[in-house]
């Protein structure tokens, strides 16, 4: 294998970890195309197929593609990476091939090279009201270490009635989380504390919280520890309530604040999960894309918690779209029954209606004192991100219900 063939299959695992399987696709079909052909040959003489533009076959670079019927190594390894990016149903078999070929690469040599530290995130300037503070901060504990922004709210700058640890998505920072969600806005009229940890780099290429591997999905260890412990540190130093501790995320952050959830349930009395993934459903790299395309059938899916997590099961608020073509959205309904199953609640309440242009279905269960335990919100239409968000921020829809205000509304419910 050249030098160039395994930094480009370097290249490529970055954006498998990351999930983005359509830019791994381009990564290693642009690869064969030099590396398994003469140059003389065109792009199109492999014989793959070409992503679809208007209804129209174009080659990467913008060219007609002409089908070949001739066959080589490059055309099939390309045609199923292609179906990869355009049939996620069909992507069991060619997902195995796919991880196998970026394992290769891997093994001839090298590190996980680093994106650029902007890659996917704009440069934000939040507006903060007079008397607030957003600032940055950092945590060590011997789990590790994180930077984070903290959110001190002007309504309650000296005894903030709560906390919410938010959890950014991939590629996200916590100021591109913040602007996204307007969770700072929500928490300033309730005199909410919020946190947002910032995810390195160098813990992940593509800042995902790692929630697909065993190692983060435990108790005092990995990235939960470490948050867990930044939130307890906050906790001491504001005098919070400690029954009014949340914690919330999107996408990777969910799926970690799900972990947070279950692993500290006699630390957090509530989650909020977007666009997320069911507790311990992946416990590595295929696996997790397994799960994200909504196969149910993972090695750890089901586990049983640990003992170290038994306790209070922690009342669930969920949204997810029907069009997310990131997280299959049968993730929620996994999530929704696990935190059921978690209750003695059996009655369900299932309502629909429309708000910002967007339809809803909204399912509450609820304890026989009408407190809710679990919300499951189905938002027709809505791709991988934050409902009723502000789009200055990344994976944000300005659609359908708000989010963060429906969050908020559902953790102070129980007090």
């Amino acid at each position: 294998m050249t030098s160039k063939f395994a930094a480009a299959m370097r290249r490529a695992t970055v954006a498998t970890r990351a999930f983005n399987i359509l830019g791994a696709t381009r990564m290693i079909q642009k690869t064969l195309a030099r590396s398994l052909v003469s140059p003389a040959k065109s792009w199109q003489s492999l014989g793959h197929p070409a992503a679809s533009v208007n209804g129209r076959k174009k080659t990467e670079r913008g060219g007609s593609a002409k089908p070949s019927s001739s066959g080589t190594t490059a055309s099939n390894v390309a045609g199923e990476l292609e179906n990869i990016a355009k049939a996620p149903a069909r992507l069991r078999r060619p997902l195995d091939e796919v991880l196998q070929t970026l394992r290769s690469g891997m093994a001839a040599g090298g590190s996980l090279p680093q994106f650029p530290s902007g890659l996917g995130v704009k440069a934000l300037e939040l507006p903060i009201p007079g008397g607030a503070s957003f600032t940055s901060r950092s945590f060590t504990s011997k789990a590790g270490m994180r930077d984070f922004r903290l959110y001190v709210p002007a309504s309650a700058a000296t005894q903030p009635k709560g906390l919410i640890l938010m959890l950014h998505g991939c590629t996200q920072n916590p100021d591109d989380f913040a602007a996204g969600t307007n969770m700072n806005a929500v928490a300033e009229i309730h005199g909410l504390l919020v946190v947002y940890p910032h995810q390195t780099r160098a813990s992940n290429a593509s800042a995902c919280w790692n929630w697909f591997e065993e190692g983060h999905q435990r108790r005092d260890t990995g990235e939960p520890g470490i948050l867990a412990g930044m939130t307890r540190q906050l906790i001491t130093e504001f005098g919070i309530d400690k029954t009014q501790v949340f914690v919330a995320g999107l996408s990777a952050g969910a799926a970690m604040a799900v972990i947070m959830a279950k692993t500290y349930p006699d630390l957090f009395h509530g989650v909020g999960v977007h666009s997320g993934l069911a507790y311990q459903s992946a416990g590595n790299v295929m696996s997790a894309m397994a799960a994200m395309r909504g196969s149910s059938g993972s090695r750890l899916f089901g586990k049983p918690q640990s003992q170290e997590a038994s306790g209070e099961p922690v009342r669930t608020i969920i949204f997810h779209g029907t069009a997310d073509m990131t997280v299959h959205p049968s993730n929620a309904q996994r999530i929704s029954d696990t935190a059921h199953a978690a209750t003695d609640q059996q009655a369900s309440v299932a309502t629909s209606g429309t708000s910002n242009g967007r339809r809803f279905t909204r399912t509450v269960i609820s304890h026989a004192n009408g407190i809710p335990v679990v919300e499951n919100w189905l938002i027709d239409g809505a791709g991988h991100a934050w409902s009723g968000g502000n789009t200055v921020g990344s994976y944000a829809d300005a659609k359908g219900p708000d989010a963060s205000a429906e969050m908020v509304r559902f953790f102070l419910a129980s007090k």
